[in-house]
C-alpha cells in the first residue's frame, strides 16, 4: 500500500511541475473534494484539470516540503496521507509558501487515486511538516 501512494505522491510533483494538468487530474477520483493552497473547494476531477490549467501557466514549481510522508492506513483500500509541502515561484524559494497537505488515498479500479486534497500553510514557524 504505501509503496503504491508513495509514487501517487511523486507523480503530483512530476505532473505539477511538468504543467500536465491532465495527468495531474487524473491522479484523483473522478469525484474527488480538493481545498487548494487559498481555501478554495473544487469539486471533482474535471474542476481540478479545468484549475490547474490556467495555474500551470504560472511559474510555480513544487519542492520537496518536510521529508517522508505520514502514510496510516484506516483499511485494506483507504489510507490517510500527510505530507509537507513547499514551492518556488519564477525560480525564487519561498519558505511562506511552506504547507501541509493531507490527502485521503483510496484503491480505485484504475488503481490508487487520491479523494481528497487540502493544502493548509504552516503559520508557525515551530510547527514542522511530517
Amino acid at each position: 500500500m504505501s509503496t503504491e501512494i508513495t509514487q501517487l505522491l511523486v507523480r503530483i510533483g512530476e505532473t505539477w511541475n511538468a504543467g500536465d494538468s491532465e495527468g495531474y487530474a487524473e491522479l484523483f477520483t473522478e469525484d474527488a473534494d480538493y481545498i487548494t493552497f487559498f481555501g478554495r473547494h473544487l469539486k471533482g476531477r474535471q474542476a481540478i484539470e479545468e484549475t490547474h490549467r490556467e495555474l500551470f501557466k504560472l511559474d510555480i514549481k513544487l519542492s520537496g516540503g518536510g521529508g517522508e510522508p505520514l502514510i496510516k492506513p484506516l483499511t485494506d483500500d483507504v489510507a490517510l496521507v500527510i505530507v509537507g509541502g513547499g514551492s518556488s515561484v519564477n525560480g525564487a524559494a519561498d519558505p511562506s509558501r511552506r504547507s501541509v497537505i493531507t490527502l485521503t488515498a483510496l484503491r480505485t479500479p484504475e488503481g490508487w487515486r487520491f479523494a481528497s486534497f487540502q493544502n493548509t500553510r504552516v503559520q508557525n514557524t515551530r510547527v514542522s511538516a511530517p
